[in-house]
């Protein structure tokens, strides 16, 4: 089983900008209610320290790796697979710009692995809500800039 949340986005602001938002990390509490806080300094092997709100309103600590950066472009990071590959996850970011003071923000997150069904059980509508959350504000935050 495969959790997949997918979201795709035309942003009424340009590239640079929704690019602005997305790695300013100090200021995701500002318009981010899934991750709060983050720490990250975008190298690819680097940690992407978060403080995310999953269950009951209370933040939880999450530490996941950056896979790689493409600057202005997109990102991608995923937690340390568990052992014996039991669960394992990726999320993909990328900015296109669409021309016109427009961009196209995307986003692609999976959870797979032998666990993920139970993780989709306990989890699977909190992440849903979660990134739907992260994309909006990042969406409301670009256009008010």
């Amino acid at each position: 089983m495969v959790i997949a949340i997918d979201h795709d986005v035309v942003i009424d602001a340009p590239a640079a900008t929704v690019w602005g938002v997305l790695t300013d990390f100090d200021s995701y509490g500002a318009w981010n209610p899934f991750a709060r806080e983050v720490r990250c300094d975008l190298r690819p092997g680097g940690a992407i320290d978060m403080s995310v709100v999953l269950v009951g309103g209370r933040p939880m600590r999450q530490r996941e790796f950056v896979n790689s950066v493409d600057p202005g472009r997109g990102f991608s990071y995923s937690m340390r697979p568990a052992p014996a590959g039991l669960l394992r996850s990726r999320r993909d970011q990328e900015v296109v710009d669409l021309g016109d003071g427009r961009s196209r923000y995307t986003s692609r997150f999976r959870i797979e692995g032998p666990l993920s069904p139970v993780v989709a059980g306990l989890l699977g509508r909190a992440l849903r809500r979660g990134f739907d959350g992260n994309v909006a504000g990042l969406k409301r935050r670009a256009e008010a800039l």
